[in-house]
């Protein structure tokens, strides 16, 4: 008789009830203009909700205004309690949970609206591809003054998304921001006690998930995703993401989400499928954007080909690692893949693009056991995080301008 735990069935999280085991995965939805969340944001998160997910996670949801990649981004504050308030209140009349999944980009921004009088730093000074298109392609250290704020900016998010109504946090540890800077040798340069060795780059993200928890107390689950590997020379190994595991683990994360790459070095190797270097250039609005994504997009969105559940192998050596709870991500588009998560001793599985092409998978995934969303992994969902009206799956409307121009 096979041991795995039913997907479908009621689940806790910590001491967080859940309707189910399938999350909707942190995905920046690009529908918060000028960092305000309102109807296309509730109507998005309202679809996936009513399409039987346990918990949805919004993103992207920055602890500070700097913080942000750009400034379409929402950032935690006072300003927009109320919209987003009401807009967590809607959704979990669904019987949803509702988590966040919290950031800062550190030194990884085109952010032109800066709110703080420098620019965006990170854990060492440093050439920053994505600073070319605003003219700051050089980043500089943090200093200790910096490192103090940052790892405030974690406990009054933390603290205001516990107020405003969220029912989880999901803290992202990985994919090349800011704490997964300092996590990697290749972007931590540093010789004072916040780099070098594993402990000394891991003192910062647990120093702000310590904040977030003293801000939240025991009871409110605080999840982390985390790179098991960077993807690129001279950053975190497979072997190195399984001690960024359990350092998470005995700081008393309540659940781990393992993914792999880095949004700066290869995001191609998170996603697989089609390259998102077309899309990206088609979106692009600043001219030097424009040129710089048709003339180096092949060279910055490498090609991975797309296999069902690609970070199973890898993710199973994290779960064997720690005690917490592991949610999968990665590559799951059918029942079949869910099956095979769960066969595999999973605790959890966030989906992602597929939620895009069938807000209803959930549904449809309990009632036919040959299921399968359609997705096709083409990944134009992707770049559309810059469309006026933000991410969709163009599978379900051919007729975008954007996407037959990227095609």
């Amino acid at each position: 008789m096979s041991s795995a735990l039913d997907p479908f069935a009621p689940a806790k999280l910590g001491r967080l009830e859940l309707k189910n085991r399938i999350m909707k995965a942190a995905t920046f939805e690009g529908m918060t203009p000028n960092g305000v969340p309102g109807e296309r944001l509730r109507n998005f998160h309202m679809g996936i909700a009513e399409g039987g997910v346990g918990l949805t996670t919004i993103s992207y949801c920055t602890t500070e205004a700097d913080g942000r990649i750009m400034d379409s981004m929402m950032w935690l504050h006072e300003g927009i309690e109320d919209e987003l308030g009401s807009l967590i209140e809607e959704i979990k009349t669904t019987g949803v949970k509702v988590s966040g999944q919290v950031t800062h980009c550190g030194h990884f921004s085109q952010n032109k609206n800066l709110q703080r009088d420098q620019p965006p730093k990170g854990p060492s000074k440093m050439f920053v591809g994505i600073g070319l298109t605003v003219g700051r392609p050089v980043a500089q250290a943090m200093d200790k003054g910096d490192i103090k704020h940052l790892i405030d900016t974690y406990g009054e998010a933390a603290a205001f998304m516990k107020r405003v109504g969220f029912d989880a946090m999901e803290i992202h540890f990985g994919h090349g921001y800011g704490l997964s800077q300092f996590i990697s040798p290749k972007t931590n340069k540093r010789t004072d006690e916040y780099g070098g060795s594993h402990e000394k780059r891991m003192r910062l993200p647990l120093e702000c998930l310590a904040a977030a928890r003293k801000a939240v107390g025991p009871d409110f689950p605080i999840l982390g995703k985390i790179s098991m590997t960077d993807a690129v020379k001279g950053g975190i190994t497979y072997d190195q993401g399984i001690e960024v595991a359990k350092s998470l683990d005995a700081a008393g994360i309540d659940g781990l989400i393992p993914s792999a790459g880095t949004s700066s070095y290869n995001s191609m190797y998170l996603f697989r499928g089609q390259s998102i270097a077309k899309g990206m250039a088609a979106m692009a609005t600043g001219s030097g954007a424009k040129l710089l994504y048709k003339l180096m997009g092949p060279l910055m969105w490498k090609t991975y080909p797309y296999e069902p559940t690609f970070f199973l192998d890898a993710s199973k050596r994290i779960k064997a690692s720690v005690s917490c709870p592991v949610i999968y991500v990665g590559g799951v588009s059918t029942r079949a893949d869910i099956d095979r998560v769960f066969e595999a001793g999973f605790d959890f599985v966030q989906v992602g693009r597929p939620l895009l092409k069938d807000p209803k998978f959930v549904k449809n995934a309990q009632k036919y056991s040959d299921y399968d969303s359609g997705c096709t992994h083409c990944n134009f969902c992707v770049p559309l995080i810059q469309h006026p009206d933000g991410i969709r799956c163009v599978l379900n409307d051919k007729t975008e301008k954007a996407y037959e121009t990227a095609q």
